[in-house]
């Protein structure tokens, strides 16, 4: 049953508009002011407000401002005798429902305080309609370590727009996933995404699978084909691997995205495409460029909005749910043991979550009992902790001949940046640093160009 608040400060109004409401079957509440209305839309939570415009105590406006920014915002009418054209136009700008003047007609209130508790209960089942398809569009992907809550607030920052984004991780992280919740969040989410894993194909056929081809364009070309690129008009294109990509694709993809427009194997016409572009790699594209194997101008082009996506060992506070979800979307009637899931958070996970999901499915179909112990996990991750001593002693192990610590240094710094892929939040957690410790060392052996860019950029979206 709606509910509805009248606001105004003449007792004998308030008493003549609760019964009228209340005859008409809603629940109904009232009070003398601005300050009260507002406790009561907090804590009641009604459908739709009735305020007096001009009272003793504040007015009619400035509670339908208020109101406006309260959890599932009521629909205000606005009341007065001191009507006017200014004061009803302002009211509608503001965002109310539906402006009457004293004296109130009865069959008038009644009719417009139905059409808002309608209108009220429609935006309500729109909200809800709305967080269903937003968690179904979240589900699986588990946020709740500090660097992925990041991702997840850039992601919603970047998403409405058109801008061309560069995902980068290492293999396993889910930049896929991460492309496609930006994809589902945009404007284009209507339509499906078109990928691509540009490492899959060699370069010929890569060629025609991105730009289509024309009948005859070569031999078995026997009819028309169109390319992922013009399948993705309107749409948006995830290029997977991009970093794998020849150079010679690398410059006709350079000028699609700064033409907007594609040419088919074997064809003379250009065809316009409006695509939104998202590209993803595993590789330091600071190290390609110097190698010559990708290009310093597309890189400009398709690291527009960088995105970074930490490895599962730098996110570690997100294992456990992690483990948890897999459990669950096995249908596993299984818990996890003490020393299980500290083995478990302890390591160090070079495949990522990928390798975190084909572990626990492996677990769960090899594990007697309904708790998974120790025992019933991989030997390399039972053997884990030792492995990472030995690798540690092994590290620090001081030759004979001795060593130049500063040089030593200085490659355990460019190590981390490489590892990192020249991000220093990330190098400086490898190295079990501070931001800031790392970022001064690192400035002091000169390894810094680039980087410090990559790292303002990062802070940038969160």
């Amino acid at each position: 049953m709606p509910k509805f608040l009248i606001v105004d400060d003449e007792q004998a109004q308030r008493v003549i508009i609760r019964s009228i409401l209340a005859k008409a079957g809603y629940l109904v509440r009232d009070v003398d002011g601005v300050q009260n209305a507002l406790a009561v839309i907090d804590e009641w939570m009604p459908d739709v407000v009735v305020t007096d415009y001009k009272m003793g105590n504040g007015n009619g406006l400035e509670l339908l401002e208020a109101a406006r920014s309260s959890a599932g915002a009521p629909e205000v009418i606005l009341m007065t005798a001191y009507g006017s054209i200014e004061t009803a136009v302002k009211a509608m700008k503001l965002g109310a429902y539906d402006y009457l003047t004293k004296p109130i007609e009865r069959d008038e209130l009644v009719l417009i305080a139905e059409r808002a508790a309608e209108k009220h209960v429609m935006k309500l089942d729109g909200m809800r309609v709305r967080e269903s398809a937003r968690r179904q569009l979240f589900e699986g992907l588990i946020a709740e370590s500090t660097p992925m809550k990041e991702i997840i607030a850039a992601v919603e920052k970047v998403a409405p727009t058109d801008a061309t984004v560069l995902i980068r991780g290492e293999s396993g992280t889910g930049k896929e996933r991460i492309a496609r919740l930006l994809h589902n969040l945009s404007p284009r989410g209507a339509r499906p995404m078109q990928s691509i894993n540009c490492s899959a194909f060699p370069e010929t056929l890569l060629e025609s699978e991105l730009f289509g081809y024309e009948k005859g364009a070569f031999t078995g070309a026997n009819s028309r084909k169109l390319g992922i690129i013009e399948a993705a008009n309107g749409s948006t294109l995830f290029l997977d691997e991009v970093a794998d990509m020849s150079l010679n694709t690398q410059a006709k993809l350079l000028r699609v995205l700064q033409e907007k427009e594609i040419r088919r194997l074997g064809s003379t016409t250009t065809i316009p495409v409006d695509i939104r572009v998202i590209a993803a790699t595993n590789k330091n594209l600071d190290e390609c460029i110097k190698n010559g194997l990708f290009r310093e101008d597309l890189y400009y082009r398709l690291n527009i909005i960088p995105l970074n996506v930490p490895s599962l060992r730098s996110r570690r506070d997100d294992i456990g749910p992690l483990i948890d979800f897999f459990l669950k979307r096995r249908g596993a009637q299984k818990s996890i043991g003490t020393e299980a899931i500290k083995l478990l958070c302890d390591y160090s996970w070079p495949g990522n979550v990928r390798e975190l999901e084909a572990v626990i499915e492996r677990t769960i179909i090899l594990s007697a009992g309904d708790v998974i112990r120790r025992e019933d996990l991989p030997v390399e991750i039972q053997a884990g902790e030792k492995q990472r001593t030995s690798a540690v002693s092994a590290l620090f192990e001081i030759p004979p001949c001795g060593i130049m610590f500063e040089e030593f240094e200085r490659d355990l710094l460019a190590q981390a940046l490489q590892k990192a892929n020249g991000l220093m939040t990330e190098a400086a957690k490898l190295l079990g640093m501070s931001y800031r410790t790392f970022q001064y060392r690192a400035t002091k052996f000169g390894l810094l160009e680039g980087s410090e860019i990559k790292g303002e950029m990062e802070s940038s979206l969160q």
